[in-house]
């Protein structure tokens, strides 16, 4: 099948479209002999007939309802490689990478994605989720282009951040763990007894740094899904983002604590990061405008 032309797999598919190849002819501006030579062009590079001309009108053979299907196929991939030919040309980006940092509400970024895809189909976006100096590092290191992390983070990378939206903290313990049962503020000396659970990550930007840790006893996940279980297990307390915990404060799982110190609700910025706009291809730069647009963050 050397000699099989994406040309008539276009023929073949507009006289199943069209009905007829008097029809097909015309759409397609040619002489129907044309159209027919094409036709049986492609029947004698496959080996089987396309189409049952024994009747006044032409119709598929089961052999061309079999490969109709992968026909359109063809068709379609033809297109879309030639629609991201012509972006890459023009300086579209390959596809974008984003870092989304583990505390960043999920549903936020849905319909940025859904209006992206829309804007540049040809680009597949790329999704990384990494926690604290982690999803920083694949920001400076290019590969990510944004990175949507806690102002804190990109401050320490050094990396530019416009603000997106707020989330916040809430201290928090399972009923059964001994600190829930106080009523009010939990004074230091108390909380020094009890095992705090930190987020943690590998990187050595934030190695040296904690947020939030009261306790001189802590143990440190670089999971945040592994961080709630353990909190839901009894195994300590610690800080969790609230849309993270809000069903399980709701229906008594976990209790919000007040730690001397600390405040019910600590309230933290997250925005999209980046090197700098220079960096940042169409691609990026409409979701830069994009999520900046859609900004709910506190004033």
């Amino acid at each position: 099948m050397d000699a099989l032309t994406l040309d008539q797999i276009r023929v073949f598919l507009s006289v199943v479209d069209e009905g007829s190849f008097p029809k097909a002819a015309k759409s397609l501006q040619r002489a129907q002999s044309a159209v027919t030579y094409a036709i049986r062009k492609l029947e004698a590079e496959i080996g089987v007939p396309l189409f049952d001309r024994s009747a006044y009108r032409s119709v598929l053979t089961p052999a061309g309802r079999a490969l109709l299907t992968r026909a359109r196929r063809i068709a379609e991939e033809a297109g879309a490689f030639r629609e991201q030919a012509r972006g890459l040309a023009s300086g579209l980006e390959a596809e974008l990478s984003i870092v989304l940092d583990a505390l960043y509400p999920m549903p936020q970024i849905f319909d940025a994605l859904r209006a992206f895809t829309e804007q540049f189909p040809t680009v597949p976006p790329r999704l990384y989720v990494a926690s604290l100096g982690a999803a920083a590092n694949l920001v400076t290191d290019g590969t990510c282009a944004i990175g949507l992390l806690p102002s804190n983070i990109a401050e320490l990378a050094a990396l530019k951040l416009t603000p997106t939206t707020t989330f916040h903290l809430r201290p928090v313990v399972s009923p059964s763990h001994p600190l829930a049962s106080i009523q009010g503020i939990i004074e230091p000396h108390v909380l020094r007894q009890h095992v705090q659970l930190v987020l943690t990550d590998a990187s050595t930007l934030t190695a040296a740094k904690d947020w939030g840790v009261l306790s001189s006893r802590t143990w440190r996940l670089a999971d945040l899904g592994a961080k709630k279980s353990m909190l839901l297990a009894g195994l300590g307390w610690g800080n969790m983002p609230a849309h993270m915990v809000e069903d399980e404060i709701k229906d008594g799982r976990l209790t919000v604590i007040q730690p001397a110190g600390s405040d019910t609700v600590t309230a933290l910025v997250l925005g999209a990061a980046y090197i700098s706009e220079h960096s940042l291809g169409p691609a990026g730069q409409w979701m830069l405008k994009y999520l900046t647009s859609v900004a709910s963050v506190a004033r």
